[in-house]
């Protein structure tokens, strides 16, 4: 199986005013990203809100970005959580399991596990399926962090675990990864802040947020950074640092969702307890657009 390179993007999942998910949206959205360069989309995330789907919802949105997505690029869909059993048994009950590239899945949260009890939950999943596994180290919304030694002795441990989404913000923890990993695994941003450098230090790019955004500039920023382009790629990097620091100035995906809904792809609605975008956000990512001149990217590109 091909390693996962470039730009992948973190889907959010629309919903309408009544709270109901906005297929529409949805589809629109795989469509517009789609056709501006990314190079894979990943569903059921953390940005999809997955903590506040339900079962019968997430069916429906699987099945919404198959049709949309028309097989044209590779999915990545999200399987985690603190509860090993029930994430086997989730694993077990996706139809067609072989459609997605690889599980994205999260180190289990809230139990606070040691690291041995963390590498004993991923050896579990990779023993109930074939499916590729990508570790998901995200810190900060876990409370734990998965330490470089544990990574590379799961990377070296089990074919099946082909990478890393690190979102730990710790670029030394992603050298230290890089340094020492299998040739066939690959080691991914998970925070568009740091990409470049973790990219610059031999990472395979990034799954992204702001790329639902703005597509295909963040897919010609990274398409740069692979071919050590540094000073074209933070030059498009420090276009787009003010609207990154401006989808996380109220929680994530939040800021995304308002950026979105004033590019006229899907509405910012999230579900409780997160809050829609402040009139004064979406003010300043207005304002953002047009001192920059944001509109002539996105527009000029295929919506």
């Amino acid at each position: 199986m091909k390693k996962l390179y470039g730009t992948g993007v973190a889907l959010v999942t629309p919903f309408k005013v009544n709270g109901k998910v906005d297929f529409n949206g949805l589809e629109k959205l795989v469509k517009y990203v789609g056709k501006n360069g990314v190079d894979y989309l990943v569903l059921l995330g953390t940005t999809a809100e997955i903590s506040t789907l339900e079962k019968e919802e997430k069916k429906e949105i699987l099945s919404c970005v198959l049709h949309a997505n028309s097989e044209k690029l590779p999915l990545v869909i999200g399987i985690g959580g603190n509860n090993t059993k029930s994430i086997i048994a989730e694993i077990n009950s996706i139809e067609e399991l072989d459609r997605y590239h690889a599980i994205l899945s999260v180190c289990p949260y809230y139990n606070r596990p040691s690291q041995e009890g963390i590498y004993q939950h991923y050896k579990s999943i990779t023993h109930c399926t074939e499916s590729k596994i990508i570790i998901y180290n995200v810190p900060k919304r876990t409370g734990l962090n998965i330490l470089p030694d544990t990574v590379l002795r799961l990377a070296n441990d089990f074919e099946n675990i082909i990478g890393i989404k690190e979102a730990s913000g710790n670029i030394l923890q992603s050298y230290q990864i890089i340094n020492k990993k299998p040739e066939n695994f690959s080691v991914i941003s998970g925070d568009d802040f740091i990409t470049l450098p973790i990219i610059f230090g031999g990472g395979d790019g990034v799954i992204s947020v702001i790329a639902q955004g703005f597509p295909y500039i963040v897919s010609q920023m990274i398409s740069l950074a692979r071919k050590h382009k540094v000073k074209e790629s933070y030059s498009i990097f420090y276009k787009i640092f003010d609207i990154i620091n401006l989808i996380y100035e109220e929680g994530n995906p939040t800021g995304i969702k308002t950026l979105l809904k004033i590019m006229k792809i899907c509405h910012s609605y999230v579900r409780l307890p997160l809050l829609y975008g402040s009139h004064s956000l979406e003010n300043k990512m207005k304002r953002f657009i047009a001192l920059k001149e944001m509109d002539s990217y996105y527009l000029s590109s295929k919506c």
